[in-house]
C-alpha cells in the first residue's frame, strides 16, 4: 500500500476470490488439475441455467482452497443466442484462458464505493428495473431488513443477494484497460459465503449492454 492509501483508505481489506475463464470444454480440465495438483476442492457447481440471460449463458465450477483461502470460480461458454463475455474474453486472447476479474472484500460497501466513486472509479450500471424486486428477493429470503440504507444502496449502484448464512453487497468496475477483459469486484459479505447467485442475471445483462454498445453483441 503506498502513502496516498495509508492517509486515505478506501476500506477494502482482504482479495476475496479471482474469476478465471476458460474455452468450451476445458472447465473440467481445469477443476482436475486445481484438485489434483493444487490440492483445491469443489465448492459450487453452477450450470447454464443458472447463469443465463436471454442471449448468452456460461457454466462455472468454484474451487476452495481451504482453511479461508481465496476460491476460484472457473468459468466455461455455454450455446446460447449471443457471444457471452466468457467468450469475448477469450476472442480477446486468442482462446487462451486467463483472470476475468479480482474480487477485493469491504467491511463497509456503502464507503468504500462511495469513496472509490469518488476518485474517478467507473462502475458498471443496473438494469432500471433491478431495484424493483431486489428488496422482497433478498429481505424475503433473510426475514429481516438489510442493514444499509435503501436508497443508499441504489445510489451507490449494488447489487444485494442472500443465501443460508447472510447477504453481500457487490459491485463491478467497467473494464480497466483498452481490452474490455479485466475489470475488479468490490464485494461486502455479511455471513454470505456465496457469490450473488441472485444477481447471475442481472450481472450478465450489465455487461451485455456494453457489448453492445462496443458492437460486439
Amino acid at each position: 500500500m503506498n502513502e496516498l492509501n495509508r492517509a486515505h483508505p478506501c476500506g477494502l481489506c482482504a482479495f476475496d476470490h479471482a474469476v478465471a475463464n476458460v474455452a468450451l470444454g476445458q472447465m473440467n480440465t481445469m477443476v482436475q488439475w486445481y484438485s489434483e495438483v493444487l490440492g483445491f476442492r469443489l465448492f459450487k457447481h453452477f450450470n447454464d441455467k443458472d447463469i443465463s440471460t436471454r442471449y448468452s449463458a456460461l457454466m462455472s465450477k468454484v474451487m476452495d482452497g481451504g482453511r479461508n483461502m481465496i476460491k476460484i470460480p472457473i468459468n466455461e461458454p455455454a450455446p446460447g443466442l449471443r457471444k457471452s463475455q466468457v467468450q469475448e474474453y477469450l476472442d480477446w486472447h486468442d482462446n487462451t484462458p486467463g483472470v476475468q476479474h479480482l474480487a477485493f472484500r469491504t467491511a463497509d460497501a456503502l464507503t468504500t464505493v462511495r469513496e472509490l466513486r469518488r476518485r474517478g472509479v467507473a462502475f458498471l450500471g443496473l438494469p432500471a428495473a433491478y431495484y424493483e424486486a431486489v428488496w422482497a428477493r433478498v429481505e424475503g429470503a433473510l426475514g429481516h431488513p438489510i442493514e444499509e440504507p435503501h436508497e443508499l444502496v441504489q445510489q451507490l449502484g449494488l447489487l444485494l443477494d442472500s443465501d443460508d448464512e447472510g447477504y453481500l453487497l457487490q459491485v463491478f468496475t467497467k473494464p480497466l484497460q483498452d481490452r474490455p477483459t479485466l475489470f475488479i469486484e468490490i464485494i461486502g459479505r455479511k455471513w454470505a459465503k456465496g457469490f450473488g447467485k441472485g444477481n447471475f442475471r442481472a450481472l450478465f445483462e450489465a455487461p451485455e449492454l456494453e457489448q453492445e454498445r462496443r458492437g460486439n453483441l
